[in-house]
């Protein structure tokens, strides 16, 4: 399966709320930081978003939609830049008949829009391959399917139909995916990172191989090969676009694929460490603590008591040189060097 497909098949929407929101100016909304996403389309007005960290403000005008990823960063909406803000929370508890008012009387924006949560089990660590917030001009969203699963999610909201609120959470699906399409798509997708590693044409390339046959057991020349470049430069691309060498990627991947493996059904560990590329109960076991903080075993055995740890499955977490095979990168050597014996 594509990357896409792979990371946000484990990527679930436990809740799903929505509603409309009636803002008369001077108004400011404040999104603290949580589990949790916010997407919005701005149906009448404009309005100022403002991303903890970032200096400049970011216009919204009539007909965009954004969504804000709250895991890692607080942003303000409001009239205009200097807002003063009221916490979102707290002014949610005025809704009424779906309903949210809110503001000082003055010139009159309109959102629409919702906040989903996830779970914690199998998304908590996704949620740090997404950028901090996705913003798509009106133009954007006119040309795309995005803007029938608007439509879509709007009428739903709007009626207490049988099955209604299962609806909604599955157009929560769909509409995080067309906009994490449209990012990808988007010239705004240039930090590092996943999502840009995705765009380009080389090393995405590589991605779609991994993720396609995780259990292979890669090389980072068969992986230049997929890529079609040498490997040196390949080894070089890579941790410039997505942060980290090939193969600390490949291995952390596998560790978060067998985590989901582990809490979903009760195949043998064996045939799950198979599953994920590794020939060796040992090597699984070892690998899998280290980046993990517990066996595999462990893991299972604590069940829904043990959610991984985001930070354990993100860049920071290192690799010791000596744990890849012969000819792969390591996370511990220079990038120019490989580990293992280097062909003349």
């Amino acid at each position: 399966m594509d990357p896409i497909t792979d990371v946000f098949t484990a990527m679930r929407v436990e809740s799903v709320v929505y509603g409309r929101i009636e803002l008369t100016a001077p108004w400011g909304l404040r999104f603290d930081r949580g589990d949790y996403a916010c997407f919005g389309t701005v149906a009448r007005g404009n309005s100022w978003l403002k991303v903890e960290g970032q200096a400049e403000s970011i216009a919204l005008a009539g007909g965009d939609c954004f969504c804000l990823f709250g895991q890692s960063h607080e942003y303000t909406l409001g009239h205009d830049p200097q807002a003063l803000a009221a916490n979102m929370e707290d002014v949610a508890r005025t809704k009424c008949g779906g309903v949210i008012r809110y503001g000082g009387g003055g010139t009159l924006t309109t959102i629409l829009g919702g906040k989903f949560t996830f779970d914690n089990a199998n998304s908590r660590p996704l949620m740090d391959l997404l950028p901090p917030f996705i913003h798509v001009a009106n133009e954007r969203v006119q040309a795309s399917p995005l803007q029938q699963t608007l439509h879509l999610f709007a009428a739903e909201a709007a009626q207490s139909y049988l099955g209604s609120y299962l609806v909604l959470k599955r157009l929560a699906d769909i509409l995080l995916l067309q906009l994490i399409r449209e990012y990808i798509s988007s010239s705004t997708c240039h930090e590092t990172g996943w999502l840009r590693a995705l765009s380009d044409p080389r090393i995405g390339g590589a991605l779609r191989s991994m993720h396609e046959k995780i259990e292979q057991p890669w090389t980072v020349g068969e992986l230049a090969s997929a890529a079609g470049m040498s490997r040196s430069a390949f080894a070089l691309r890579f941790k410039e676009v997505v942060g980290e060498t090939p193969l600390d990627y490949l291995t952390r991947w596998r560790v978060y694929r067998a985590s989901v493996l582990l809490k979903e059904g009760d195949r043998k560990l064996s045939e799950i460490a198979n599953a994920v590329g590794y020939d060796s109960d040992g090597s699984f076991n070892k690998i899998f603590k280290r980046i993990v903080g517990v066996t595999p075993g462990e893991y299972r055995r604590a069940g829904d008591r043990l959610t991984p740890d985001p930070k354990r499955f993100a860049l920071t977490t290192k690799l010791n040189p000596g744990d890849h095979s012969e000819g792969s990168l390591c996370a511990g050597c220079s990038p120019q060097l490989l580990c293992g014996p280097v062909p003349n």
